[in-house]
């Protein structure tokens, strides 16, 4: 039996998974390999095949933006209406059933922890918070530290970032406030005692400032985006869910973080209903987030009858630089092995332009483009302001993300971070800031040692997700990737590329 969706006919491997009836089933998608089409395919083959009512298929999706796009393509290649959720506007549907609140300003950790550096601790005389940032900045008075203040800002916002980073962490990784006393156990098997002393401050800036921001939400009745994860699931098994399921269908499932799939377990025990998910480990980019790739590597120890399968025909990239990028990305042993399938050739994808001058490569590879190829082009930087450096004003003007060229004036540019990119295509993509430095591509800066308490499992592959970024931005192309890269300081990906894969490089 062969499957439509739209003008499409759904793949062998397509639709194996769409028949596909195990109770929890993770389907590992390449990129560009169509899972959307699988998904709209899935919902399809139960609706009319299995007479499943379309209300009992929940949809989640990671973004706003994921979750309106799957919802518009179900209703026009389908003609169904099934609500797509995100996680947090599954969280309100739940929770508004059963309790009233306010949800809180994303500003509000980063408003608190700045009043206290600044506000609570010289003018609210809160002497005993005080001496605990004298001893961090190893200053002996207040007016010391009011000074310390005003000569250096950028180390307060160091700190404030740090400890805004390790509350949404520990909140989003389901820790409880009896687990700071477990991570001081921890910080003590140092044998480094300036690190211990710096590491047991810090908690315990952390554990005041959580407090503080804990004793907020509760007094004013408001909730932040974890707290709804939190509390929608403890929701579900106290008072179950609010209607009947039997599917949830989950995208982008390598992007889980703990509090989401928790509530995604108590859906399924409450409801009894049957697990799709699907994602690409490949394309797991998020950790900053609290996203935890276990959950998925890991998919048969949560789910004892889990079954996988891949799709791995990629309708957007030539076979030569599937084959590059998969084996680029999977140098990292936990990754899923996967080989990816593509009827499309091109035997030199990737281009490498080496440059002395920024601003001139770009200008030239874009010249080119336009001469050999055609079609759009997606710029991707590691960084927001990457672009900056390689823009020459005298020819083109940027506005928002789009970028005008006054010498091809119908040429669609469009430049953004790679983590911004990720299930976007474009004819042609070229990537910047390809060198070997801090803020380069891949990023050199390091995670601060305290969040080891709180992030997920971190691979001890060097730059493993720095590697999985370069991975989606080499595969966001239709055609070829052209690489800028300096003839000083290349980037270790660019060294690696050209010592592995000089067939399919052309220079």
């Amino acid at each position: 039996m062969k499957i439509t969706v739209g003008k499409y006919t759904l793949d062998k491997e397509q639709t194996a998974i769409v028949k596909d009836n195990h109770k929890h089933l993770l389907v590992v998608a390449g990129a560009g390999s169509g899972k959307s089409l699988t998904l709209l395919g899935k919902i399809k083959y139960l609706v009319q095949e299995k007479n499943i009512n379309p209300k009992e298929i929940l949809c989640i999706s990671f973004t706003t933006a994921a979750s309106s796009d799957l919802k518009r393509k179900i209703y026009e290649d389908l003609n169904l209406t099934i609500d797509v959720y995100t996680f947090h506007k599954l969280s309100l549907e739940i929770l508004k059933r059963h309790m009233t609140f306010d949800i809180a300003d994303t500003n509000l950790l980063e408003d608190i922890i700045r009043e206290f550096f600044y506000t609570e601790v010289l003018y609210k005389k809160n002497l005993a918070n005080l001496k605990i940032l004298l001893k961090y900045f190893n200053l002996k008075s207040a007016d010391e530290y009011k000074k310390f203040l005003a000569d250096h800002p950028e180390e307060i916002v160091s700190l404030s970032n740090l400890l805004s980073t390790f509350i949404h962490l520990f909140k989003s990784n389901n820790h409880q406030v009896e687990d700071f006393l477990k991570f001081l156990d921890r910080a003590k098997l140092t044998f480094n005692f300036k690190k211990y002393k710096r590491e047991k401050l810090l908690l315990t800036l952390a554990i005041v400032i959580y407090n503080k921001y804990t004793d907020y939400l509760e007094q004013n009745r408001e909730i932040d985006f974890d707290d709804m994860l939190i509390k929608a699931k403890k929701t579900v098994d106290k008072y179950g869910f609010f209607h009947k399921l039997k599917y949830i269908l989950i995208d982008e499932y390598q992007d889980t973080s703990l509090v989401r799939f928790n509530l995604v377990k108590s859906i399924l025990e409450k409801t009894n209903a049957r697990l799709v998910a699907v994602g690409d480990d490949f394309q797991s980019i998020y950790r900053f987030t609290g996203c935890d790739l276990s959950l998925f590597l890991d998919f048969k120890k949560m789910f004892k009858d889990g079954k996988i399968l891949k799709i791995q025909n990629t309708y957007r990239n030539s076979q030569e630089l599937i084959d590059v990028a998969g084996s680029f990305v999977m140098k990292n042993k936990d990754q899923m092995r996967k080989k990816l399938r593509s009827q499309k050739s091109i035997r030199k994808p990737i281009i490498i332009k080496n440059y002395t001058y920024a601003k001139n490569a770009l200008t030239e590879t874009i010249d080119y483009i336009q001469k050999t190829s055609k079609g759009d082009i997606l710029i991707l930087g590691r960084n927001n302001k990457d672009i900056n450096y390689f823009l020459d004003t005298t020819k083109f003007k940027m506005n928002n993300n789009q970028i005008f060229s006054y010498d091809h004036p119908s040429l669609k540019i469009t430049y953004m971070t790679t983590h911004k990119s990720k299930g976007l295509e474009s004819d042609n993509v070229i990537i910047i800031n390809l060198t070997d430095s801090t803020l380069g591509f891949p990023s050199q800066q390091k995670d601060d040692e305290i969040l080891r308490f709180v992030s997920p499992h971190k691979s001890k592959f060097p730059f493993d997700e720095e590697r999985r970024l370069f991975y989606v931005a080499l595969t966001r192309t239709k055609n070829k990737v052209f690489l800028l890269v300096p003839h000083k300081d290349k980037s270790i990906f660019i060294k690696e590329l050209e010592e592995n894969y000089k067939n399919v490089i052309e220079k």
